[in-house]
């Protein structure tokens, strides 16, 4: 009997911020990832350095980072989104790496890729609504979004050391079941 390889998920974190509550938790989850999974996060320059999306740029050669963005898409077995809410959604760059790497519509490489969706802010709410709005996303571009649980961090800024490790342990075995489970999507998806 072969052993299977890992899972591979792709972890795209929704900010650029040097001390991001929502890089901080793919690091966590990265470390609490389960035996048969592998987290690896995608790095947050790619993100910076794509342009604001333009139909026109596109058909004449798409830039580099967008490039490097859908081929790690397509590595990956499934996605990790970290996202925090600003004004009731997704931030703009994580939008716009979303719009850039689903084009075209016909050699998207979020096509069927299963995801898992958490958040954290400094507020009350835990990202609840762009995580919504992101699962809308995920629908639009056929990818298949794992319901629960929700990791919705709120207060994040008490749930975080001084040097970014989530010492809240409640999100911690969120993090870990959410893992667990999107292994388990995964594989079940594979089989479809």
């Amino acid at each position: 009997m072969t052993s299977q390889s890992p899972i591979r998920i792709l972890g795209i974190a929704g900010s650029l911020r040097e001390k991001s509550y929502n890089y901080a938790l793919l690091l966590a989850a990265r470390d609490l990832a389960p035996p048969d999974a592998e987290v690896h996060i995608l790095d947050r320059a790619i993100l910076a350095q794509i342009p604001p999306y333009n139909e026109d740029v596109r058909v004449q050669g798409e830039p580099a980072p967008v490039t490097a963005l859908k081929e790690a898409i397509r590595q990956a077995d499934a996605l990790l989104f970290a996202t925090p809410e600003y004004n009731f959604s997704i931030p703009g760059v994580l939008k716009n790496a979303l719009d850039w790497a689903s084009r075209p519509p016909e050699a998207s490489p979020f096509s069927r890729k299963p995801v898992a969706i958490m958040g954290a802010t400094a507020g009350t709410w835990g990202t609840v609504r762009a995580q919504t709005h992101l699962r809308q996303i995920c629908h639009g571009l056929n990818m298949f979004p794992l319901n629960r649980p929700e990791v919705l961090v709120a207060l994040a800024q008490e749930k975080f050391s001084e040097d970014g490790q989530l010492t809240d342990e409640t999100a911690r075995q969120l993090i870990r079941l959410l893992l667990e489970r999107l292994v388990r999507w995964t594989l079940r998806l594979r089989k479809e």
